[in-house]
């Protein structure tokens, strides 16, 4: 990347002469750095305290709040954003911060400099970016769903335990002291066997598109590293509705409705059953072309009784989407929300937030003593400090969470059959059709 093509970028966005000076100077120091690798007295210094020193992957849209939440809780020392606007905005907040716009380049530049990283980028690059973060020794915080496969999910819960790092799936709810109570509360036994869960969110629409064909071709941004935000995935040219957030409904880069709003949705009933082995997944769609994501589906998941429980099922439904009326017919089905058919109650959630739940028929949910979270955030770099391992911790309950999610897509990538999940040999019983869904291949210079 020339100097001319960065400020170039940066005259072209919306910010003041004085922040474009000072993101400037900012970011033709975090170039220096990147290409001549750092100097021992330009380094970052040890944050006073033990203080925790983060390193943000992905600095615009949710990596910005990400950035903002670590800094209360330690020094942000290094910047990292393919795009120059999103990047720029970052280091004049932060402009003693380092800066790059390749992950591996910060990575290995900032061994031993950084504790922990946020990783708020596409899911096609959470893999590869925790991955790299946690074999230098750095902790890892990673936007949800962990990953865009089963397979990664599995290999960042293996990493994290192997490197023994502190680790942290972005599904902020898992915080919540009233779903950490129902959770508890179901796997107590209070209201009887689980017998279905149902949920469903708004997304996909009025949020992205899906089920349509690809957007015609037009030139990449000059503040966006094209070739460097398709990273692992196989190259195609630059389209309207990629970058920087619809790149949700794509099969290459994101995980659709389901990985982007699944592990919000599912973390209650995952907290109380362990969602992350079924035995079988099936789905109906509105149908796709195996490039965007359909515009609606439904996904039964079916889990076999062990000596806890009995077995029961669980629905998802997306793009408009939603459960039987009269399964909790007391409440107005909200764009997102979570129904679990008990023995003895039916509870409903209000939104995906997993803030607040109520009784089908009136009743009152006993209160129950449970582990309070200081906050989502604040569990993480607690942890990264050498306290209690976070809830939502990668090894054990990100992956098996994320693991469930994804499960999802491989019916519904199959639109129809009954797929028999095998968890151990993690395969489709029977086919091998699945496969390139489960692990994926990496263009050169990426892998986890």
């Amino acid at each position: 990347m020339s100097v001319k093509w960065l400020a170039e970028g940066i005259m072209g966005s919306n910010y003041s002469r004085r922040e474009v000076l000072r993101g400037s100077a900012a970011a033709v120091a975090g170039l220096a750095l990147a290409k001549t690798g750092m100097a021992e007295d330009s380094a970052p210094q040890q944050a006073p305290g033990g203080k925790l020193r983060f390193g943000i992957i992905g600095c615009g849209g949710k990596g910005w709040s990400g950035m903002m939440g670590a800094a209360q809780h330690g020094d942000i020392v290094s910047l990292c954003d393919v795009d120059i606007n999103n990047r720029t905005k970052a280091m004049v907040e932060f402009p003693r911060a380092a800066a790059f716009d390749d992950y591996r380049d910060m990575i290995a530049m900032m061994k031993g400099k950084v504790d922990a990283v946020v990783i708020s980028i596409p899911d096609h690059h959470h893999a590869p970016a925790a991955a790299l973060a946690m074999r230098a020794g750095m902790h890892c915080y990673c936007e949800k769903p962990l990953a865009r496969t089963i397979w990664e999910a599995r290999q960042l819960g293996k990493i994290a335990r192997e490197k023994k790092v502190a680790t942290q799936m972005g599904n902020q709810s898992t915080a919540s002291t009233p779903m950490r109570k129902i959770a508890a509360l179901i796997k107590q036994g209070h209201f009887g066997h689980v017998k279905e869960v149902h949920l469903w969110t708004d997304r996909s629409k009025g949020w992205w598109d899906q089920g349509v064909p690809r957007p015609a071709s037009v030139p990449a941004p000059k503040t966006l590293d094209w070739d460097m935000w398709l990273g692992p995935r196989p190259e195609r040219p630059y389209a309207e509705g990629y970058h920087p957030f619809k790149w949700r409904g794509w099969w290459d880069f994101g995980t659709g409705s389901l990985g982007d709003m699944g592990c919000h949705i599912f973390n209650m009933p995952h907290m109380a059953l362990d969602l992350s082995s079924p035995i079988a997944v099936q789905a109906t769609t509105s149908g796709h072309n195996k490039d965007s994501f359909p515009a609606w589906v439904m996904v039964n998941y079916e889990y076999a009784a062990t000596k806890d429980r009995p077995a029961f099922t669980v629905h998802w439904y997306d793009g408009g989407k939603k459960p039987a009326l009269d399964l909790a017919s007391d409440f107005d089905y909200g764009g997102n929300g979570t129904i679990t058919v008990c023995e003895k109650a039916t509870i409903y959630s209000f939104d995906e937030s997993n803030t607040k739940y109520a009784l089908q028929g009136g009743g009152t949910i006993p209160d129950i003593q449970v582990d309070e979270s200081p906050g989502h955030m604040a569990e993480f770099a607690r942890a990264a400090l050498g306290g209690p391992a976070a809830k939502s911790n990668f090894p054990d309950y990100a992956s098996g969470l994320a693991e469930a999610v994804l499960l999802g897509n491989l019916a519904i990538w199959a639109d129809g059959p009954r797929l028999e999940w095998d968890a151990k040999k993690m395969a489709v019983k029977g086919t091998n059709d699945y496969d390139h869904l489960i692990r994926p291949d990496y263009r050169k210079g990426f892998g986890v």
